[in-house]
């Protein structure tokens, strides 16, 4: 096991109608701005249940936050988070929202083109970022505990991860009754995108980290007992309770601690969202795959090791036993309703050269080795195909 250093201060409030603790978590004499997306929040209830929590408090609303946040909307934010002097930022959405927000705390002090932190994050060290909070809507990402965030800037073609340390969430309301309006949609997106954050930090190569597997591994096999049960049967409150506390453990820290990590599935997907608008869980249902398969001898020891312990395969040769996994974890994300190939949306090769030379220009050798090359960056893509 590798040395490690964890911490993780954000505080979860989690069941049914804890939205109302809000009222606890925040001083009275504290401007709050409350961001979220498209407004579904206001057909559900959540919305309402929010600003009862904070009746009395000064409050501010932004609202419009796409599902891959674009930079345009967020500065749109930033400025009214300047002008307004907000202390607190609630993010009150899935990850999109609160990706969104971490950017909007950040940018409101930092003086020059916000731009410029995402594309050289060690101008992070001397921001700190406004302090925010969360109400989950959407599990999927993690966010809601944890100090990352992914931003889109759509006239570009750029979609880039930043992380900051002070960005964590102070408190995170997670109620699993927000889970029973989401279209089926959402639902497989969420559970594809917490399956392969687990795999990003388990699937690499042995590293003793016996509980760290466990971990992930409990994950793992949580979702593909849940998944297909909870697109026909939603309103179930257990289901809907663990498919949102295995996105919120999927990615806070605890299975990487001492580990390795990949996170190259990711990177070649947001290329793909940035590109074609694929849906974010969609880009990883098309890579994953493909990337274990050419990958399969560098990470062959933990590919047999989660056939074995997720799907239980232990029959044949190693090479048998990779091919059954790739196609059982291929065949989970389709019975979620997710197809697996670039064609099923209609997209061949003509962006492969583009997505390949953008990781060469920027001088990017992915996954846990930094073996993935620009040249398997192309081998990867056309196995998707």
């Amino acid at each position: 096991m590798n040395n490690f250093t964890f911490k993780n201060p954000t505080k979860l409030i989690f069941g049914k109608g804890q939205i109302s603790q809000i009222t606890d978590e925040i001083n009275k004499d504290t401007k709050v701005m409350v961001t979220y997306g498209g407004g579904s929040i206001k057909k559900n209830g959540i919305y309402d249940q929010v600003m009862a929590a904070l009746k009395g408090y000064d409050v501010v609303e932004f609202g419009g936050i796409e599902a891959n946040p674009q930079y345009s909307t967020l500065m749109k934010a930033v400025e009214i988070g300047k002008k307004e002097k907000i202390d607190l930022l609630l993010a009150v959405g899935g990850g999109s929202t609160i990706d969104g927000t971490k950017f909007i705390a950040t940018a409101i002090n930092y003086e020059s083109d916000p731009w410029e932190f995402m594309l050289d994050q060690s101008i992070l060290g001397s921001i700190t970022p406004v302090k925010l909070a969360t109400v989950l809507t959407l599990p999927a990402t993690g966010s809601e505990m944890n100090c990352g965030a992914v931003i889109s800037r759509k006239e570009r073609e750029e979609k880039f991860a930043f992380m900051h340390p002070l960005n964590y969430p102070q408190f995170s309301v997670l109620d699993p009754q927000a889970c029973y309006s989401l279209p089926k949609k959402q639902i497989a997106n969420g559970v594809v995108d917490t399956f392969v954050h687990t795999l990003e930090q388990y699937l690499t190569y042995p590293a003793n980290g016996m509980i760290q597997d466990r971990f992930a591994e409990g994950v793992l096999l949580t979702l593909k007992e849940i998944g297909a049960d909870l697109l026909e049967n939603q309103t179930s409150y257990d289901l809907a309770s663990n498919f949102m506390l295995s996105a919120t453990m999927g990615l806070n820290g605890f299975i990487a601690m001492g580990v390795p990590e990949d996170w190259a599935t990711h990177m070649i997907g947001h290329e793909l969202t940035a590109i074609h608008g694929l849906d974010h869980g969609v880009t990883l249902a098309i890579v994953g795959p493909s990337l274990i398969n050419v990958m399969r001898e560098e990470k062959c020891a933990k590919i047999l090791q989660y056939g074995e312990r997720v799907w239980g395969i232990t029959a044949g040769g190693e090479q048998e036993r990779i091919d059954a996994t790739i196609a059982a974890t291929r065949s989970f994300y389709e019975k979620m309703g997710i197809k697996t190939h670039l064609s099923d949306y209609g997209i061949g090769s003509e962006n492969f050269a583009t997505i390949a030379g953008r990781f060469e220009s920027r001088g990017w050798n992915l996954g846990e080795n930094q073996s993935i090359t620009p040249a398997k960056v192309m081998e990867i893509l056309e196995g998707a195909l």
